[in-house]
């Protein structure tokens, strides 16, 4: 049982590593050999927030420009949304701000973005400085952390910060929880006791497939 359901949607251009992002996120392990993304893919994983149990429903979407159109039509429904680049390929830098415009043109104007800057464990092939993508996340009002699919590092943060900006959102009025377009949902209400935070449900099957 979960208080509320927050739907994700995880986004940015192919190999930055997205799919190894929620693997390691809901299963905990690393998957270096990889196929690509088709379409989407799903994953999911309860938290606790405020002693609240909360379920994330996340959905993976392919980078490929020619799977464009169906990320799209996973933005409206989204609560929160994980912008990936990769700090080791300039270019994926580069496409921020396309992905930034396709999401703010989909999204409701409420959903929460964290950019992130995946393969930070890659320093010595670092392309893009740990200032830029700060400034970028700045400028655009978002979330930024680097992570690390492959060692876990602020892998776990990024998920719960994310969840966190949008319970937030709930407290202070800015999403209404009984529209499910938000991509909030109202779970059944929760005994005193009910404060588990379970580890996982079942995540995705390929990794890195972006």
């Amino acid at each position: 049982m979960y208080s509320f359901l927050f739907k994700y949607i995880i986004i940015g251009d192919t190999g930055v590593g997205k799919s190894c992002l929620l693997l390691q996120f809901t299963d905990k392990r690393f998957q270096p050999v990889h196929d690509l993304t088709i379409g989407v893919e799903f994953g999911a994983r309860m938290i606790t927030i405020d002693n609240k149990p909360i379920k994330l429903q996340i959905w993976d979407t392919a980078g490929q420009e020619s799977f464009r159109s169906i990320t799209r039509s996973y933005y409206r429904g989204s609560a929160g949304a994980l912008l990936v680049y990769d700090i080791t390929r300039r270019e994926t830098f580069n496409h921020l701000t396309c992905w930034l415009k396709d999401a703010k043109s989909f999204a409701n104007p409420n959903m929460t973005i964290i950019l992130i800057g995946n393969k930070s464990d890659l320093e010595q092939k670092r392309a893009v400085a740990y200032e830029e993508g700060e400034q970028f996340a700045r400028e655009n009002g978002l979330i930024f952390l680097e992570t690390s699919a492959k060692t876990a590092a602020n892998v776990e943060d990024a998920f719960i910060r994310t969840a966190k900006e949008i319970y937030n959102k709930i407290q202070t009025g800015d999403f209404d929880i009984n529209n499910e377009t938000f991509g909030i949902k109202l779970g059944a209400p929760q005994k005193a006791d009910a404060t588990n935070t379970g580890n996982q449900n079942q995540s995705t099957g390929g990794c890195c497939g972006k």
